[in-house]
């Protein structure tokens, strides 16, 4: 089975819309589908178009297309031995498909030809180029588009419509949002208009303009499937899902709305193959917008932190914490002395608004959080013992830094008194002293053995039992009291590998 996977690059693998008439085949009663020859549609009036409910995208693209930009990033990279012989990079055989599919677009792959004539002698330059869009956003010449477009990139030539090319400036790139920005030297350039995403709505008609292939002003169309879409690992960016085709090259593009405004930016597809399933996904050009000023403005882009690790909330979750319905974020781990600790914030509290803003689920917290300035006072409201809680908190700096974890230790021997817990289906014991240092813990019970309710939520031997809805367990006496006191449904805070995470368990 082919794993899922979310394609990113200067030459963004994306979609294509597939109309099927296969339903038509075999069902009587149901008419055929109309054939219309060119020399008919030419004579078709607008307002036949109109019915069809399609519209009519040629006046949006001759007033904004020639702001639309394609863009060539040439890099240089020095291959050696050592970086040859990485184990982070996966060797690609030259006859597979997939092969030959980056090397057309995403320039030569490591090991396989290059600069040294295909050789891969240590030293040589290896030359690539990667093709993408972008968009005029001031006369003056600045230029927006995907920040891995750019990414490396010793020189950037941009294009536009009437073949002029410029060397374009790398003013900055912003790798979390995937945004950069370019500058040519140039005046009185076309520029697009900046619209609201948030006025967008799921159904509506959208529209790509871009350079797939490097063929340039290539017009696709679709619509907006979902919005505020939260992808894995890009917890800052609040995407727009559409099912417009968008291929290599679109990456960096703008996305229109009909009245002619980007509301997007195209980024990136999701595809169990690396071709066209349907999803393609545009950062909001609001968001982009502001990435852009502070680029601009200081060559950076500041982003809160709050400091905390959370999850999903899903009903059983939302039962054991006395919740009525799963909304919120579950707060699964506090950083030690993070801006969250300060302010009183614990695992086991779930976050329903910031600032008297709701907070929907745990995939909108990060991009709320980040859109405050560090340093500003806000204030969370958590759910905590059946009841709801504001708590005052400074926000702190988003870094590139992971926060302090341990491993749970599982690999310790086995002293310590043992206890089994026939409802819950476990078998546990308490951790020992070097245990809880490895787990950077002071408390928790190592599972040694999993069945019943608890394999079937997913616990599993090695993981360190912390807290029961929230309380925190110290003995296996404990764990037994909080289970025979339980309903039908709890959460367990466990600790596994570097994460601690709450795992819903059906009693029954």
């Amino acid at each position: 089975m082919n794993s899922k996977i979310l394609t990113r690059s200067a030459a963004a693998v994306a979609v294509a819309v597939a109309v099927s008439a296969g339903y038509v085949a075999g069902h009587n009663n149901v008419p055929a589908p109309q054939v219309i020859l060119p020399a008919q549609a030419a004579m078709m009036p607008a307002e036949a178009a109109a019915k069809t409910g399609i519209p009519d995208f040629s006046g949006l693209v001759e007033t904004y297309g020639p702001a639309v930009v394609n863009i060539s990033a040439k890099h240089v990279v020095k291959e050696t031995a050592a970086r040859r012989g990485n184990a982070n990079q996966v060797p690609m055989d030259p006859d597979d498909p997939f092969y030959q599919f980056f090397k057309r677009f995403y320039g030569n792959v490591p090991g396989f030809g290059g600069g040294d004539g295909g050789q891969g002698g240590p030293g040589a330059d290896r030359p690539s180029e990667g093709l993408g869009s972008g968009f005029i956003v001031s006369n003056d010449g600045y230029i927006l588009t995907n920040a891995h477009v750019v990414d490396g990139a010793n020189v950037v030539t941009v294009k536009l419509t009437d073949k002029r090319e410029f060397r374009a400036k790398v003013v900055g790139s912003d790798k979390q949002s995937d945004v950069a920005v370019l500058k040519i030297d140039a005046k009185n350039l076309p520029t697009v208009k900046i619209g609201d995403p948030n006025g967008s709505k799921v159904g509506q008609w959208v529209v790509a303009i871009g350079s797939p292939y490097g063929f340039d002003n290539t017009v696709t169309s679709g619509i907006i499937s979902a919005k505020s879409r939260a992808l894995p690992n890009e917890n800052y960016t609040p995407f727009i899902q559409t099912d417009v085709p968008v291929n290599p090259g679109n990456s960096g593009g703008p996305l229109f709305n009909l009245q002619g405004e980007v509301i997007g930016i195209n980024s990136m597809i999701y595809s169990q193959t690396g071709g066209f399933q349907g999803l393609s996904f545009a950062i909001p050009i609001n968001e982009a917008i502001k990435v852009k000023d502070a680029l601009i403005k200081t060559g950076h882009v500041d982003r809160g932190r709050l400091g905390v690790t959370v999850q999903g909330m899903n009903q059983t979750l939302a039962n054991s914490f006395g919740m009525t319905s799963p909304a919120g974020a579950l707060v699964s781990s506090v950083e030690p002395g993070g801006p969250a600790a300060k302010a009183g914030l614990q695992p086991g509290d779930v976050i329903t608004a910031l600032n008297g803003q709701p907070v929907a689920d745990s995939t909108s917290l990060p991009s709320q959080v980040a859109g405050l300035a560090p340093g500003t006072s806000a204030k969370v409201t958590v759910w905590r013992d059946k009841s709801s809680k504001d708590l005052d908190v400074t926000i702190g700096a988003l870094k590139d830094a992971k926060m302090a974890s341990a491993k749970s230790g599982n690999g310790g021997d086995d002293s310590g008194a043992a206890a089994q817990d026939a409802r819950l289906g476990v078998a546990v014991r308490p951790l020992t002293p070097e245990e809880k240092q490895q787990a950077s813990v002071s408390r928790g019970l190592l599972v040694q053995q999993s069945n019943g309710a608890a394999e079937s939520a997913g616990i599993q031997p090695g993981d360190v039992i912390l807290a029961v809805n929230g309380q925190p367990v110290t003995s296996t006496q404990q764990l037994k009291t909080m289970i025979s006191h339980a309903g039908n449904s709890i959460a367990l805070l466990i600790q596994r590998d570097n994460a601690q995470i709450f795992v819903p368990v059906d009693l029954g």
